[in-house]
């Protein structure tokens, strides 16, 4: 399922990264990679502010659904 999808507070492991290469290696660098964990902080309007790798981001809902968990 995609990432806009989990609940706040819920951890989840990334399974897969969909999209295109330049997407695929912007997600990589701020460290949501295949087997990593991210934990959903805050949803308004679909967007999301999530932490992984102990750094709190916050991604458009484009870019969310991009990652699967």
């Amino acid at each position: 399922m995609p990432l806009t999808m989990a609940r706040c507070g819920e951890t989840a492991t990334v399974k897969q990264i969909h999209g295109k290469d330049e997407a695929k290696r912007f997600l990589a660098s701020l460290g949501f990679v295949e087997g990593g964990k991210v934990t959903i902080i805050s949803e308004m309007g679909g967007n999301l502010i999530v932490n992984i790798k102990e750094t709190r981001i916050a991604l458009s809902k484009a870019m969310a659904n991009k990652i699967m968990v």
